[in-house]
């Protein structure tokens, strides 16, 4: 009996080059932040940021209202606070509740075809010819993806997502971020160069800041302009792999399969240089570029790992990697570049290096609370006043007691709520949930014994 990967490579061998757009790219939309305006009624229409709370939190999610003023996923968090007003809700994360909205949406993919390849927790790509089912053409596929967009909207409580359908995984996923949020493109077949070439060419997967500084140094800015340039023009500015690579997207030239299942090992991201590299702090700021790409993949797709690796190669083609395994699972860019950094140091760029790669492995689930456990000082879900006191230490508490903004709780009397802020020994809670309306504020006495957490609330579920 054959697998299901056995199954997406051999459909994938038999149908090579698509002439119809038969396959689907799904994004959820500002997801972390939309679940957690679902399941709070208080913040639906306001600015909230989801990362770290710390002083060295990054973001992982920004919602639409927080990044109309200039917070995004990758910023550290005291920037977004700095960009956005006053009344931002600033939250650490609830994975299950991420977990468990992901499930919903995998399953109703599930339901159109046997070929499904998640990318990440919020991210999918759907082959809708493997199931044999559906009408191919360009009305058909608008109207699957306008029945699928409402059944996720129903089945999970409101959160939407945009879609993009194209004969490529290129094409749906470029027609998934044109109109965000809760966006629909289908890019008819012998319209994927209209579409493609006057985007920015840094639209397209693998042209990461020092790609793109080296394709703007020579005038391709759009995919066009690198439509434009010959192979063994690319093949010389960023290396035989690379620019053969972007030589064939920039042509939408991608018969990648979409392969459901895939048991991700690793996150890595590399650079092949247009020559070769000596001078560490050079280096040392590619690899910051490259491990804030992993930290991104990594909380993105909510995991976090344990061993950092680097990976060179010399003027003279010889390959090595030098790997550190860290005492926790982390997905802080930061850490990982720094980690990078001390194993390039320990390598040596003697006679220079043509590649860089840094790669994160041994991974494992976001443990609950790696988002916000970078700092001990107390903080609130929401900021008040620019001109709040400073904060002092927090009181050391039980481990069941540390409470952090955005966290379930039940309280025995009050009921279930969320933590709204902490500090000086007490915890502000808003008693609410998905189904209810705006809930009041009460603020309790962080080692309360009636307050206990919770497991995220069901948004199907009334109470």
């Amino acid at each position: 009996m054959m697998g299901v990967g056995t199954l997406a490579f051999l459909w994938a061998k038999e149908v090579g080059v698509r002439r119809e757009p038969s396959i689907l790219h799904l994004d959820l939309d500002a997801f972390f932040a939309a679940v957690e305006q679902r399941d709070k009624p208080s913040l639906r229409g306001r600015p909230v940021v989801v990362g770290g709370v710390g002083g060295r939190g990054v973001v992982a999610t920004a919602s639409y209202e927080a990044r109309a003023y200039g917070a995004r996923s990758a910023m550290s968090t005291a920037e977004a606070r700095r960009r956005c007003p006053a009344g931002t809700a600033f939250l650490g994360g609830r994975f299950a509740a991420y977990r468990r909205t992901s499930d919903v949406v995998m399953g109703l993919l599930r339901e159109l075809s046997p070929l499904v390849e998640p990318v990440s927790i919020d991210e999918a790509y759907v082959d809708l010819a493997a199931s044999g089912e559906h009408d191919l053409s360009v009305d058909g596929v608008t109207a699957l993806a306008r029945g699928l967009k409402e059944r996720i909207a129903a089945a999970t409580g409101g959160v939407t997502g945009s879609v993009g359908i194209g004969t490529s995984k290129l094409m749906a996923k470029i027609g998934s971020d044109l109109q965000k949020p809760d966006g629909l493109v289908v890019v008819a077949p012998g319209q994927e160069l209209e579409v493609l070439h006057p985007l920015p060419v840094t639209r397209l997967g693998g042209v990461g800041p020092a790609t793109a500084e080296r394709l703007h140094q020579v005038g391709v800015k759009t995919v066009g302009d690198l439509a434009a340039r010959s192979l063994p023009d690319l093949v010389a500015l960023a290396g035989r792999a690379h620019g053969a690579g972007l030589h064939a997207l920039a042509r939408a030239d991608d018969d990648r399969a979409v392969v459901p299942d895939r048991g991700v090992k690793s996150v890595s991201h590399e650079e092949t240089f247009e020559r070769d590299l000596t001078d560490v702090d050079v280096l040392a700021r590619e690899i910051d570029s490259m491990a804030g790409r992993v930290g991104e993949r990594l909380r993105k797709s909510a995991i976090s790992g344990r061993t950092v690796t680097l990976k060179l190669r010399r003027y003279d083609f010889t390959t090595l990697t030098r790997s550190q395994t860290l005492p926790q699972p982390t997905d802080d860019a930061r850490l990982i570049a720094a980690t990078a950094r001390r194993l390039l140091t320990e390598a040596g760029t003697a006679g220079g290096l043509r590649l860089l790669g840094v790669g994160v492995s041994g991974l494992s689930v976001y443990a609950q609370g790696d988002l916000f456990a970078d700092s001990d000082e107390p903080e609130e879900a929401t900021d008040t006043s620019p001109d709040a006191p400073a904060r002092t230490v927090e009181p050391e508490l039980p481990a069941d007691k540390r409470w952090w903004p955005g966290q379930d709780v039940r309280h025995d009397q009050l009921g279930a709520g969320w933590v709204w802020g902490r500090g000086l020994g007490r915890v502000t809670v808003r008693f609410e949930g998905p189904l209810t309306p705006p809930g009041p504020v009460r603020t309790l006495t962080a080692d309360d014994p009636a307050l206990h957490p919770a497991d995220p609330p069901d948004w199907r579920l009334p109470g």
